[in-house]
């Protein structure tokens, strides 16, 4: 580990372990990793019609998949929901705009989550219909087409009633097969469970070309998913397919319990989320993720026998003792340019806590 990791992962330690988090020393943390002496200054035109670069996106993701912890054994079916019938769209506005194909989904959720369980996975399964060859545009002499990006979102009703959508999924969709299709959108249901307002889970699925052009972009149109619409007949509606697990009986090694809220448990990890949506500093321009549990080390520690103390040995406290990378993707002023960047910041989500000798 070099010094400007342990470095970090040091300031890390200080900002997660103490009870009272400040958004000072998250944002110095933030502003550090990226090599900034402060926010960047965006205009509101900088914010209007925004559109993620393909590049950007699909390194997102790539970071995002190499993050995603591996499923756990023994998942239990929690349910398969269907949605709501009849549902037509949401009004207002969307924070990143282009030309894709949307549709948009509605999944009631309230009740179907059991109590003191674990979402360890969701997936959304769409069906993509047969073909309809005269919906592809000429042969032109362009090279081929093969597939379509399809992407899904998180849409989060703000309070001022416009939406804001966080990228879950992208993958690229054979054109030319039909069949259900999965995407993972845990994400959007640990986001959804955030939510202090229990509404409804709103997620929309962008069609786009899987390359930039117009060739792509009038093949990608070929697509089509099976849609909630009661009015649309077509076998096998969308689908959301959730995974838990009981805690009582499979809760992870090393993670706090509700003692230990009341600070009665001895060293573990605890739950800790920040959310980008909230911090002022942080809404303008950290694009994705909406949020992510951080956790944080809390607990006591069985401390060393008082011989041992006065031979040197110090306080043990309960401290970090491994992080992983937080995927990102956020704004950049350059000049009088701003750009979207995606990059991963070190230490940021606490994996380990463990009891360490002060010194």
């Amino acid at each position: 580990m070099d010094l400007r990791c342990a470095w970090m992962l040091c300031l890390l330690c200080l900002i997660l372990t103490v009870q009272a988090f400040t958004q000072e020393g998250f944002k110095e943390m933030v502003l550090k990793q990226l090599g900034l002496s402060e926010v960047p200054k965006l205009d509101k035109r900088d914010l209007v019609d925004l559109v993620i670069p393909d590049h950007v996106k699909n390194k997102y993701m790539s970071m995002l998949k190499r993050q995603r912890v591996k499923r756990r054994a023994l998942p239990s079916l929690a349910g398969i929901l269907r949605g709501i019938p009849g549902h037509t769209g949401m009004t207002g506005e969307v924070l990143y705009s282009d030309t894709a194909t949307r549709q948009k989904l509605m999944f009631d959720m309230e009740g179907r989550i059991p109590r003191n369980s674990e979402v360890t996975m969701a997936e959304l399964k769409l069906f993509k219909k047969p073909l309809d060859r005269a919906n592809l545009p000429a042969k032109q002499s362009h090279r081929p087409v093969s597939n379509a990006r399809v992407s899904v979102y998180w849409v989060q009703r703000l309070h001022d009633g416009t939406n804001r959508t966080s990228l879950i999924d992208s993958r690229l969709v054979p054109i030319r097969e039909s069949g259900w299709k999965s995407f993972d959108v845990t994400q959007a249901v640990h986001y959804w469970l955030r939510n202090k307002r229990r509404e409804p889970m709103f997620l929309e699925v962008w069609i786009e070309g899987e390359r930039v052009g117009s060739y792509a972009s009038e093949m990608a149109k070929a697509v089509s998913f099976t849609s909630q619409d009661p009015k649309d007949k077509a076998l096998g509606k969308p689908e959301l397919v959730l995974y838990t697990l009981n805690l009582d009986d499979y809760g992870s090694p090393g993670d706090c319990r509700e003692e230990a809220a009341m600070g009665r448990s001895t060293c573990c990890r605890q739950k800790h989320y920040i959310s980008f949506r909230e911090l002022p500093w942080a809404q303008p321009w950290i694009l994705e993720p909406a949020g992510f549990q951080a956790y944080r080390c809390s607990g006591s520690c069985l401390q060393p026998p008082r011989a041992l103390r006065r031979l040197g040995s110090g306080q043990r406290s309960c401290a970090v003792a491994g992080s992983s990378a937080l995927p990102v993707i956020y704004l950049v002023r350059r000049g009088n340019r701003t750009e979207i960047e995606a990059a991963e910041f070190p230490n940021m989500i606490v994996e380990r806590c463990s009891c360490v000798t002060d010194g």
